[in-house]
């Protein structure tokens, strides 16, 4: 089951908080969230501003559309090596 999704900026400031000294614990207790999470956005996220964040998630995005494509052509290269195969 999917929980809520949190914007950038939420986790920004949540991550904020953590890195100006509050306890995780009370603030993860606050936002609603589990401890693991914040974790997880401290590795993902931990330092970046805003701006980062978001050219981060559009190399993401890139990242995955060329995966994509590498995978279609690496499989576009594969059947037209078995039809050449197959003809000779």
């Amino acid at each position: 089951m999917k929980g809520k999704q949190d914007t950038e900026q939420q986790m920004l400031d949540i991550l904020g908080q953590v890195e100006a000294g509050q306890p995780i614990g009370g603030v993860a207790r606050t936002a609603g969230i589990a401890v693991s999470t914040i974790h997880r956005w401290k590795d993902r996220y931990g330092g970046m501003t805003k701006d980062e964040t978001k050219r981060f998630r559009l190399l993401e995005e890139e990242h995955r559309r060329l995966k994509k494509l590498v995978a279609d052509l690496s499989l576009d290269h594969l059947i037209l090596k078995e039809v050449v195969a197959k003809t000779w």
